[in-house]
């Protein structure tokens, strides 16, 4: 018989949202970002929507000029995940969880999150341009996006391809293209290797539990070769920055 408990499921078990930031920075983010009663808030590849749920709280949900939020993703489980994190905190009626493509959306947004999503518009540059037109004006825009804080080696650049630059060309290139950065902060070493065991951990604590699993060895396989591919390969050198953009 197939067991029932798919290690998948705990992929993001211990996660508190998928990308490397601590509790301090996303703080210091959201006053940057400067959510304002009445505003409406945008995270396109939310997740589970963690941010988005402390930006609209941030706003204030209370009478006439609550603020809103609508997070895009395409990963059910995850947006699944969100829904029921706004319920508990009572956020459920303020935040919409919507199962979509993140290129195909065009409604504005005062606040739009775009962390880590750039790939799905094809890019940095594309995700810039295609985010001018969801941005109200006066609006602002947080933007995580990686750069190389050390030349990879060959096999690390392939890695994670070809359109990852240097911080000063990131921010050179969101000049060029009409923003206006307002804030720039980048991920530490703590907060790196906390999202990279983070994100083995739930997985891990599945492979101690299920050692004789028929899918143990695959996902022992996996877990280790990311493991060595950070340890021995981008750690220190792959950097995350969070860009506050306005326009």
């Amino acid at each position: 018989m197939q067991p029932t408990d798919d290690p998948a499921t705990h992929r993001y078990a211990r996660m508190r949202w998928n990308t490397p930031l601590s509790e301090e920075h996303a703080e210091l983010l959201l006053q940057r970002l400067d959510v304002g009663p009445g505003a409406r808030v945008l995270d396109l590849g939310c997740g589970w929507g963690e941010l988005l749920l402390r930006a609209v709280a941030a706003g204030g949900v209370d009478g006439p000029t609550a603020t809103r939020g609508v997070g895009v993703d395409t990963d059910d489980a995850a947006l699944a995940r969100g829904r029921k994190l706004a319920a508990d905190r009572s956020l459920d009626r303020h935040v919409a969880f919507v199962m979509g493509e993140v290129a195909a959306w065009h409604e504005p947004a005062d606040r739009v999150l775009c962390v880590g999503a750039s790939h799905a518009f094809g890019g940095t540059g594309a995700a810039l341009t295609a985010l001018a037109d969801v941005v109200r004006p006066g609006g602002r825009l947080l933007l995580g996006e990686a750069y190389w804080e050390r030349p990879p080696t060959t096999d690390v650049e392939q890695l994670f391809g070809p359109e990852v630059a240097a911080l000063p060309d990131l921010i050179e290139r969101a000049r060029a293209q009409g923003w206006r950065t307002l804030h720039v902060s980048t991920a530490d070493q703590r907060e790196w290797d906390d999202f990279e065991s983070t994100w083995l951990a739930g997985r891990q604590e599945w492979l101690l539990a299920h050692p004789e699993d028929p899918r143990a060895a695959r996902v022992r396989t996996e877990l280790d070769d990311r493991l060595r591919q950070y340890v021995g390969g981008y750690r220190g050198v792959l950097g995350l920055a969070y860009l506050v953009l306005g326009r």
